[in-house]
């Protein structure tokens, strides 16, 4: 028996007035508030949140650390402007620009034709002085026979004691001229010494080995040790500079000159080449500090020195952090600074792996200059997000700009 279903439903008299319209409104706002939140779900999980990458790199190239910066130059620990000992005019210059040059070489000669005569008139007193000693040898040898005649002769009783006397003062008066003589031969000898050295003293050689780096004097032009002449008279022949003696002259600031220790590791660059990276250490510290410019000099030495290193070439060093023996040093890390953020009171990064980004906690080392050493959390090599959202998360969906 089937009942009537119609007795069930309300008539329209009997509802509110205006409660149906409400409550359909309800719910077709819930309907669309659920609809949208499972929109925005949807959304967030397919969308990728666009952010800037770099790569972490290592700090020193993978070496120790970076502890200070300074510029500098290239300067020879022996250099030496070469000038004659005495005063003349040059006659002639055997040493060029560039020219390698061994130690003791001649590279000029002045006119020393004035010596030659002063060590000839030498030479010649002492010829003089010789012969005079050969005269008084022949003489005092006739003498010492003469006194033994005349000694034969008194104690035969045939000579008297005044002869004998005669004799003897004779023998003995020429071997005190001959000693005189042989005084004066010496200083002869001595004089023809010195004007000797003195001629030898206008011939200008070479120091030590190197390069003749610059040519100072022509022939004909007047030189001198020291200055004389007004401009008209030139004090060196050629700069001779050691090429095996080059090292780095650097000024460092000495509020920073305790991060300094002599055999401390040092990366040197050449301005000339910003790519070359030369391996270098602390020679010494100069000990003692610039009152005007607040600085203390320092000098460092190359590992291996290279033709294209040249004095006073600009250089630029790193002061790298020591290792101590047995110590290990850690895989460090460098990262741009915007890529480090604060969160919950401590440090992290967003490290980029397969299109989602992993937060990581790190610890922070030193400023490197714009960017961040990272002691521990990020390897050389990641991909770390340098600019991103505000809001990232870890595992969240990341898209490379």
């Amino acid at each position: 028996m089937v009942k009537d279903l119609s007795a069930l439903r309300l008539r329209d008299d009997a509802r509110a007035p205006g409660e149906g319209g409400r409550r359909g409104w309800i719910i077709a706002a819930a309907l669309a508030l659920v609809i949208l939140a499972v929109a925005a779900v949807v959304i967030a999980r397919g969308s990728a949140a666009e952010v800037t990458v770099a790569q972490a790199g290592a700090p020193g190239s993978g070496g120790p650390a970076s502890v200070l910066n300074a510029s500098g130059y290239v300067t020879p620990r022996r250099r030496a402007t070469v000038a004659a000992k005495v005063t003349g005019r040059v006659s002639e210059v055997l040493v060029d620009e560039g020219m390698v040059v061994a130690a003791g070489q001649v590279l000029a000669r002045i006119d020393d034709s004035d010596a030659r005569r002063r060590l000839e008139a030498a030479e010649a007193e002492l010829r003089v002085a010789a012969a005079m000693v050969r005269d008084l040898e022949v003489n005092l040898t006739n003498a010492e026979r003469e006194l033994r005649r005349a000694r034969d002769l008194q104690r035969d009783g045939v000579a008297s004691d005044q002869a004998l006397d005669q004799a003897r003062t004779s023998a003995e008066s020429l071997r005190a001229r001959l000693a005189v003589a042989r005084e004066q031969v010496r200083s002869a000898e001595a004089q023809a010494a010195v004007y000797r050295q003195d001629l030898e003293n206008y011939t200008v050689r070479a120091p030590f080995a190197g390069i003749a780096v610059s040519k100072d004097a022509q022939p004909g032009e007047m030189v001198s040790p020291v200055s004389a002449g007004g401009g008209f008279t030139r004090t060196g022949i050629s700069t001779i500079v050691d090429m095996g003696s080059l090292e780095v002259e650097v000024d460092v600031n000495e509020s920073y000159i305790a991060r300094v220790v002599p055999g401390q590791p040092v990366e040197a660059t050449l301005d000339a080449y910003p790519d070359w990276h030369i391996p270098s250490s602390v020679r010494t510290v100069i000990p003692t500090a610039d009152r005007q410019k607040a600085t203390v000099k320092v000098r460092i030495t190359f590992s291996q020195l290279d033709p294209r290193i040249l004095p006073d070439m600009g250089v630029k060093v790193a002061f790298l952090e020591q290792v101590r023996d047995g110590e290990k040093n850690p895989v460090r890390s460098a990262v741009p600074s915007g890529a480090v953020r604060q969160a919950d009171g401590s440090s992290v990064v967003f490290v980029v792996k397969d299109g989602r980004a992993e937060r990581r906690a790190v610890t922070i080392g030193r400023d490197l200059n714009g960017a961040r050493e990272i002691l521990a959390g990020v390897e050389p090599g990641e991909s770390v997000v340098v600019d991103g959202p505000a809001a990232l998360r870890d595992g969240a969906k990341v898209k490379i700009k």
